[in-house]
C-alpha cells in the first residue's frame, strides 16, 4: 500500500524572499561600498563602485521581470546623489552631512506613500522581490484591510527609520573629528538599514501569512 508523503508548499517563504532580496539590493551596495573605503578607496570611488552596483541591479530587474526593483532605484539614489556632491564639495565634513540630507529625502518618499496609500514602497519592493506573485500581491493589498495596514505600516517605520537615521548623524559629523565622525555615521548607517531590512522581512511575512 503506497504511503502518500507530505506535500511540501511550493510557493517561496515570502520572509526569506524578501530577506535575501534585500539584503542583494541594499546591503551588497552598502558592502562594496565600506569594503572599499576599508581599503583605503577614496570616498569617491567607494561611492562609484556602489552608484555602479546598484545601477546593474536595477538593470537587470527591469530586464529579467520588466520592472523597476524599487530598492534598488533606492539605492543608486543614495549613492548617485552622493556621488555627485562628492564632486562639489571639497569640505570631509560636508561630504558626511550629504548622506543625512539623501537618507532624510528617501525617508520622506517611504513616508509620503505609506499616507497617500495608493502603493506605499515596500509593497513595490515586495513586488519586485515576488514577481510571479505582484498581482496576488496588488489584490491582497486591494482587498484585505490587514494587508493594507501592514505595508503601510513598514512603509511608515521605514521613514521614521531613515528621518532618525539622518538627524542623529549630524551631531555625530559636526562633534566628533573627522576620523570618528566617519565610522560612527557610518555604522548608524549600517545598523540602521541592517535593523529595518530584517524586521521588514519578519513583520511583512507575518502579514502575508495571516489569513483574510
Amino acid at each position: 500500500m503506497p504511503v502518500d508523503r507530505p506535500t511540501s508548499d511550493p510557493r517561496p517563504n515570502p520572509t526569506l524572499v524578501m530577506v535575501r532580496g534585500l539584503a542583494w539590493d541594499v546591503g551588497l551596495p552598502v558592502a562594496a561600498y565600506y569594503a572599499l573605503r576599508l581599503a583605503g578607496a577614496t570616498d569617491w570611488v567607494a561611492l562609484l563602485a556602489a552608484s555602479g552596483i546598484a545601477a546593474a541591479r536595477t538593470v537587470w530587474g527591469a530586464v529579467r521581470h520588466r520592472t523597476l526593483n524599487q530598492f534598488a532605484v533606492l539605492m543608486l539614489l543614495v549613492y548617485g546623489i552622493g556621488l555627485l556632491l562628492a564632486f562639489v564639495s571639497g569640505d570631509p565634513k560636508a561630504l558626511l552631512l550629504k548622506s543625512s540630507l539623501v537618507t532624510a529625502a528617501v525617508g520622506a518618499v517611504f513616508l509620503v506613500t505609506a499616507i497617500l496609500g495608493g502603493r506605499p514602497l515596500t509593497l513595490a519592493a515586495a513586488q519586485s522581490f515576488l514577481p510571479a506573485r505582484a498581482e496576488a500581491l496588488s489584490e491582497r493589498y486591494r482587498s484585505e484591510p490587514h494587508v493594507r495596514r501592514g505595508f503601510r505600516l513598514t512603509s511608515a517605520v521605514w521613514g521614521v527609520g531613515l528621518l532618525a537615521e539622518a538627524v542623529l548623524r549630524i551631531p555625530l559629523v559636526v562633534l566628533l573629528p573627522v576620523d570618528i565622525g566617519v565610522g560612527a555615521s557610518e555604522g548608524l548607517f549600517v545598523a540602521t538599514f541592517v535593523a529595518l531590512m530584517v524586521w521588514n522581512g519578519w513583520y511583512i511575512g507575518r502579514v502575508l501569512a495571516t489569513p483574510a
